[in-house]
């Protein structure tokens, strides 16, 4: 996997998070998990746009718990 190419994330943090804030995270999908957590997915453009979606989380303060990564192709 190149790291300039558009990949499907799944990111997992602490908290709950209302679809509300999708916009604010570029579009992701956001779904509230049974355990408090919240997870965001979709395709995110490169590392760039990653970082910039991981410093949101910061911003936030959200406690980060994984961020998965699949496949790029289309």
């Amino acid at each position: 996997m190149t790291m300039d190419r558009p990949c499907w994330y799944e990111i997992r943090v602490e908290g709950q998070l209302t679809q509300q804030w999708s916009a604010w995270f570029d579009g992701l999908v956001i779904r509230i998990e049974s355990n408090a957590e919240t997870t965001l997915s979709g395709w995110i453009a490169d590392q760039a746009a990653l970082l910039g979606v991981l410093t949101r989380i910061h911003n936030l303060n959200l406690i980060l718990i994984s961020v998965y990564r699949s496949s790029p192709e289309l």
